[in-house]
């Protein structure tokens, strides 16, 4: 288990253990990579960011995860794995959010990427994220960073 403060200073628990905050967390978040490069959307307000998103009414969260990967970036995805979970205490609420690895078997353009202007792949992800403006606040705490150890393992 992990303890730390996001972006904005929020207490934030991060575990690689299967659901330890909800069984039916509301928001996952998606580490995509399509080949050998990072799948990443550019949301209209927050930035370059991994998709992501809400679980609707009557969805897994496995569910929302591959509609979300598509709805933002036009991705099909060839394999989903689960990550881990984490738990931001905010200041008027609690998110929980499931985090999954995707493989990325094609990209499609879409007329529409709803909140996003669609995907972005990078070859790698600076280590200059923290401070670089054109990501998002999500990609900016160390959820990212141990994510990224974790999936190196």
């Amino acid at each position: 288990m992990y303890d730390f403060q996001d972006y904005y200073d929020n207490a934030v628990k991060l575990s690689f253990e299967r659901e330890p905050f909800s069984i039916e967390p509301k928001h996952v978040w998606v580490i995509c990579k399509f080949k050998d490069q990072w799948l990443l959307t550019k949301h209209s307000d927050r930035g370059l960011e991994f998709p992501g998103g809400k679980v609707e009414e009557g969805e897994l969260p496995e569910m929302a995860a591959v509609r979300e990967v598509w709805e933002e970036t036009g991705a099909r995805i060839h394999n989903l794995e689960y990550v881990g979970q984490y738990e931001v205490k905010g200041k008027t609420e609690t998110v929980i959010k499931n985090i999954y690895f995707a493989e990325v078997a094609t990209i499609e353009k879409k007329a529409t990427y709803l909140e996003t202007d669609g995907p972005v792949l990078k070859q790698q992800l600076p280590d200059t994220i923290r401070t670089d403006r054109s990501y998002s606040f999500i990609m900016k705490d160390d959820v990212l960073r141990y994510c990224l150890r974790r999936l190196d393992q």
